[in-house]
């Protein structure tokens, strides 16, 4: 059974009451972070998994999941997501900037939500890595200079300096630096690595770095391979946890042994946290099921491995400014993330 919700709290509500109540589903894949936020109330009365491969928003990096518990239903948040949320690339670059021994950082940042929220979870990791933030500086976008701001940022003692905006005015700030001979290490949020910044910009930018979500799990190729044989449908950066999404809720099925929401609910952890036989899909987890066998399902996108809160954590890209382009330079293991963010955080 498919619905449209149009990316709408108030047209997702009527779609997840008529899923529920009327096609009596035993788990829902989808729904997008402007919905889950303004329902999340309603979706804990509606007592049935909502699995998402779409959701990046921090919203959630504390909501959701079964808690560890999958046996006590009571204290579930009922929402779980396949993709990592944007918590987990900004504690990568946190980690790296660390790494690097930028013990001391400036931020600036612009005025909108994305902006701010993208600087305050990176601050975040960052000082819980004991790293400290010597000066940040909020602006609003639209400013044809922004030499005034820069001029107060660098004012402080930092060896490196967080930039989170919007393309258009990341592109007059770092113009500005550049051409006022500013200095330092440039660290971008995800958005910046596109390659018109840096003709724009010009070569100050080189060495200018971005950390970003990896496009690929430990069963990305088992994924691509069964698109690649059944059709030559699109695939794109959400098509990986979508399969998870799929994949891991058929299996929650399947070892409940009966289709409820409630089932497929309290199976969701116990099919995915790293005990048992590795699977990559259905047909595999099936298999070993039905010979009496734990699973652990590892995914397309992530290794998977839901944390108490319903979480993925996965590998983080480092794209590197040179030569007129951003090229990967290194990958952060989904492993080394989770560590530095403490799954107990999320």
């Amino acid at each position: 059974m498919r619905r449209d919700t149009a990316v709408s709290p108030q047209e997702a509500r009527t779609v997840v009451t008529q899923l529920v109540q009327n096609d009596d589903v035993t788990a829902i894949i989808g729904l997008f972070s402007s919905e889950l936020g303004p329902l999340f109330d309603f979706l804990q009365e509606q007592r049935t998994p909502v699995v998402t491969p779409w959701p990046g928003t921090p919203f959630l990096d504390t909501r959701g999941g079964d808690k560890n518990t999958p046996g006590d239903l009571s204290d579930d948040g009922w929402i779980w997501r396949t993709v990592v949320g944007d918590t987990v690339h900004t504690s990568g670059a946190a980690l790296r900037a660390l790494d690097q021994g930028y013990e001391t950082i400036g931020v600036i940042n612009g005025s909108t939500e994305g902006a701010r929220s993208y600087a305050n979870a990176f601050i975040s990791a960052y000082e819980d890595g004991d790293g400290t933030v010597a000066s940040r500086v909020e602006v609003s976008l639209g400013q044809s200079s922004y030499q005034s701001s820069l001029d107060r940022l660098f004012g402080n003692d930092f060896g490196a300096f967080l930039v989170s905006m919007p393309l258009e005015d990341a592109t007059t700030l770092l113009s500005d630096w550049a051409d006022g001979g500013y200095g330092r290490q440039p660290i971008l949020s995800d958005t910046l690595a596109q390659d018109d910044l840096i003709a724009q910009v010009g070569s100050d930018l080189n060495g200018a770095w971005v950390a970003s979500p990896g496009q690929s799990g430990p069963n990305y190729d088992t994924m691509l391979n069964a698109y690649q044989n059944n059709g030559d449908a699109e695939i794109n950066a959400w098509t990986p946890p979508a399969w998870d999404a799929t994949q891991i809720t058929a299996l929650a099925v399947q070892r409940a042994g009966e289709a409820s929401a409630e089932a497929v609910e309290r199976n969701l952890g116990p099919v995915s946290r790293g005990e048992g036989v590795e699977v990559s899909t259905f047909a595999e987890g099936k298999e070993a099921l039905d010979n009496g066998e734990e699973i652990n399902y590892v995914g397309a996108s992530t290794p998977v491995n839901f944390t108490q809160f319903g979480n993925v954590f996965g590998s983080v890209a480092v794209n590197v400014a040179q030569g007129g382009e951003f090229a990967e330079e290194e990958t952060i293991s989904a492993s080394e993330v989770r560590e530095f963010a403490e799954d107990g955080e999320y």
